[in-house]
């Protein structure tokens, strides 16, 4: 089963008439990691805003593992983990207590929460930081953090938007790393980004440009006896920026 398949999404602004997606096809396997990759203002926020229901798609149709996002919301919504650009922590929370909330939003408590939250705490190594208030927490970890959240009720689909915008060369080798390293027990990954330096040639990539999708398969297939980056930077003509 698709675990992600979007058939030509289209979605314009009505306050400026301006089209941000026009005809997005492509899918997501299971157990896949697939890089969506743009430059900023590609369309990359606006899908994700499509995918998660914060905007509803007028023309096309996304489905994920099997459910109909229009027809079957709540279905599929319920398959789906996100992590969003901007931070969603409460501070002054312990990591527990944030994922407890969290949980209850899924229907778990109790022992069964209690077990859901280690197992995804232990899957990122944040286990051993469960008591510590998300504040004491570096960038790195509060991402960690913010992964394990969404995999606490066992989705099908994790989208992962910018996940290591704001974090140093360091954390994003090693969130990079993890979410690989999760791809491969199950989930579909979509991760945007506009860093080459994300992706690995094994890897699934859609380009996306101006609302477009402009080419998609692997990572070395796009490359072409070139490099990603150069053929990312001939196609948008956007060059690439360097992380810190």
């Amino acid at each position: 089963m698709t675990g992600l398949e979007l058939s030509d999404v289209s979605y314009s602004y009505a306050a400026t008439g301006r089209k941000a997606l026009d005809g997005v096809r492509f899918s997501v396997e299971p157990g896949r990691f697939c890089a969506l990759l743009g430059p900023n203002g590609a369309g990359k926020s606006t899908l994700y805003a499509l995918l998660t229901r914060l905007i509803v798609a007028p023309q096309g149709r996304i489905s994920v593992a099997g459910y109909d996002l229009a027809r079957a919301p709540r279905a599929a919504l319920a398959r789906i983990g996100v992590v969003f650009q901007q931070p969603t922590l409460d501070l002054d929370m312990t990591v527990r207590r944030n994922m407890s909330y969290f949980a209850g939003l899924h229907g778990l408590s109790g022992r069964d929460a209690a077990v859901a939250i280690d197992a995804a705490l232990d899957r990122l190594a944040m286990l051993e930081r469960a008591g510590e208030k998300v504040r004491a927490l570096n960038g790195g970890h509060r991402r960690r953090m913010e992964i394990a959240r969404a995999l606490i009720h066992k989705p099908e689909v994790l989208l992962l938007d910018e996940p290591t915008v704001g974090l140093d060369a360091a954390a994003r080798r090693a969130i990079t790393a993890h979410v690989h390293e999760l791809a491969e027990t199950g989930p579909a990954v979509l991760w945007a980004t506009h860093l080459v330096d994300e992706i690995g040639p094994q890897d699934r990539v859609v380009v996306l440009h101006r609302g477009k999708v402009l080419v998609e398969g692997g990572a070395a297939e796009i490359a072409s006896g070139s490099t990603l980056s150069d053929r990312f930077i001939e196609m948008t003509g956007a060059h690439e920026e360097v992380p810190a």
